[in-house]
């Protein structure tokens, strides 16, 4: 299966988009940019920042600076290439989650979304002692992930959002890594990965890194009015435990 950086490398172009458009930007996005709180004046780390969609969004919040690190040089490219000048508070890097050493400034929110679904149980807990080593006292931590449970309820590898365990189940599955799609509303398609992780894992990797708070969670599936809006796409996912948001303070 295609590795991380080449999957998103190949397909950057694929996420580009201005407004609302896959459907975790309905199911999962807004949500978790609530759980961030007033970024007025902060100083955010966005982890897997892709082509900016959050990065952006955060800008427009108010954060007085956001350090964008994402994988894929083609996906920092596309994210320099879609920044206004309101957005010059943003810095992206190339770089890796597993290996924030070159951030050496601290932050009072680290921003996670759908990037720890791609590492492994070891590189998880790599990655959160590291962001809670340059989170400032007090800080808080918010990252979004596939729920757990997702693609062992939901086995059809159908629209509008699947992985495929290959057979496995929830506890042989954990540590292999599982290529699934996401719809987008326009028609188009994005491949997705996961490497299954138990709720154990995610509790037990903030735990080792030093996170001693017991984290807010929250599972998300598409609503009443996603689904008025656009039953067919939103449909048959409806009352499926799509995704779990965290947020958790230093």
């Amino acid at each position: 299966m295609t590795d991380t950086q080449s999957l998103y490398n190949a397909t950057a172009s694929r996420w580009e988009r201005k407004e609302a458009n896959s459907l975790s930007d309905y199911t999962a996005r807004p949500r978790v940019f609530e759980m961030c709180g007033d970024v007025n004046g902060s100083r955010v780390i966005d982890l897997g920042a892709g082509e900016g969609y959050c990065a952006r969004e955060i800008a427009q919040r108010g954060a007085a600076h956001i350090t964008g690190i994402e994988l894929s040089e083609e996906m920092v490219a596309l994210a320099k290439a879609q920044q206004a000048d309101d957005h010059s508070v943003i810095e992206y890097h190339v770089g890796d989650v597993t290996h924030l050493n070159q951030a050496a400034e601290s932050f009072d929110l680290a921003l996670g979304v759908f990037v720890y679904n791609y590492l492994t149980i070891e590189q998880t807990e790599t990655s959160f002692a590291q962001v809670y080593q340059l989170m400032k006292p007090g800080g808080h931590f918010v990252f979004s992930v596939p729920h757990p449970s997702f693609p062992f309820i939901k086995k059809e590898l159908t629209p509008p959002f699947y992985f495929d365990t290959q057979d496995g189940g929830y506890f042989t599955s954990r540590n292999r890594l599982c290529g699934g799609e996401i719809w987008c509303r326009d028609g188009t398609t994005l491949n997705v990965q996961m490497i299954p992780k138990s709720l154990e894992d995610y509790f037990s990797a903030l735990a080792k890194a030093g996170f001693n708070r017991l984290p807010e969670l929250v599972e998300l599936t598409v609503d009443d009015k996603m689904i008025a809006l656009d039953p067919d796409f939103f449909g048959p996912l409806n009352d499926l435990p799509l995704h779990l948001a965290f947020k958790i303070q230093k």
